[in-house]
C-alpha cells in the first residue's frame, strides 16, 4: 500500500496533508475513546506500543514485495482492531509506518501522508462495520469466520479503493495507469484471504491463554460483550 515515489507530486500533494489532518482527527477519536472507556491512558499507551512494533514488523519484516502502483504488505489491520481495539491499532498503524520510514526507507517519508491515510480511513470503516455485524452480546474471541472476513475484506478493500485514488489522482485514467491499479487490486486478494484466519488464530490464542481474563494490553471486548 506504499504509493510508489513520484505518483503524486507538486501542488497534488496538498489533498494529502489535508487527508492526512482529518485521519489524525480519527485516530484522536479513537484514541480518546480507549482512554474513557477501555483502561485509561496506561492502558492505550501499552496496546500502541504493540501495535506499532507489530505494524514495523509487518511493513519490514514479512514478505512484501511491488505490484503496479504500490506495494503489497500484510497489514493485518483488521487483526490489530480486533486483539487491540481501534485506537491502539490507529495510533500503530500511523506509528509503525513512520518508524519504517524513518529507519529503513526514507524515500517514502514525501508519501507519508498519502500512505498514512490509506491506513487510517479504512480502519475507521473496520469500527463502524464492526459495530453492526458483531453483536453486542458477542465477544471478539467468539467472531465467525464470516464476521472477520467481512472485516478484512472492509479493511483491504479500502486500501486498494484509496491507492487507485491517488494512482489516478497523481496520473489519470490513462490505460497504463488503469492497468497497474488492476494489477495492484489483484495481487491484493492473496492478503483478503488470508487475514481472516490470522484474525480467528490470534483471537484463539487469547481465548485459550487467557481463558476469558482481561489484561491492560487486551480490550474488554476481546473476552467480553459491549456494555
Amino acid at each position: 500500500m506504499h504509493i510508489e515515489p513520484g505518483i503524486v507530486t507538486g501542488a497534488k500533494l496538498a489533498l494529502s496533508y489535508a487527508t492526512a489532518a482529518a485521519s489524525a482527527g480519527l485516530v484522536a477519536k479513537l484514541a480518546l475513546d480507549t482512554i474513557r472507556r477501555d483502561g485509561g491512558l496506561t492502558a492505550l499507551l501499552a496496546r500502541s506500543a504493540v501495535a506499532t512494533a507489530a505494524v514495523f514488523t509487518f511493513f519490514q519484516l514479512m514478505p512484501h514485495y511491488a505490484v503496479g502502483v504500490s506495494e503489497v504488505h500484510f497489514i493485518l489491520g483488521s487483526t490489530l482492531f480486533l486483539i487491540l481495539g481501534a485506537g491502539p491499532a490507529a495510533i500503530g498503524l500511523a506509528g509503525g509506518l513512520l518508524a519504517q520510514g524513518l529507519l529503513f526507507a526514507p524515500a517514502d517519508l514525501p508519501q507519508y501522508a498519502i500512505n498514512v491515510t490509506t491506513l487510517i480511513v479504512p480502519l475507521w470503516g473496520v469500527y463502524e462495520i464492526a459495530k453492526r455485524i458483531i453483536p453486542a452480546g458477542t465477544a471478539y474471541v467468539d467472531v465467525t469466520y464470516k464476521q472477520a472476513l467481512a472485516l478484512s475484506t472492509a479493511y483491504q478493500g479500502g486500501i486498494v479503493a484509496w491507492v487507485a485514488f491517488w494512482a489516478l489522482y497523481g496520473h489519470g485514467f490513462g490505460a497504463e495507469t488503469l492497468t497497474a491499479v488492476g494489477t495492484f487490486g489483484g495481487a491484493y486478494m492473496t492478503v483478503i484471504i488470508l487475514e481472516p484466519l490470522a484474525d480467528l488464530g490470534v483471537l484463539a490464542l487469547a481465548k485459550w491463554a487467557r481463558g476469558g481474563q482481561a489484561t491492560a494490553l487486551l480490550p474488554t471486548r476481546v473476552y467480553s460483550p459491549a456494555l
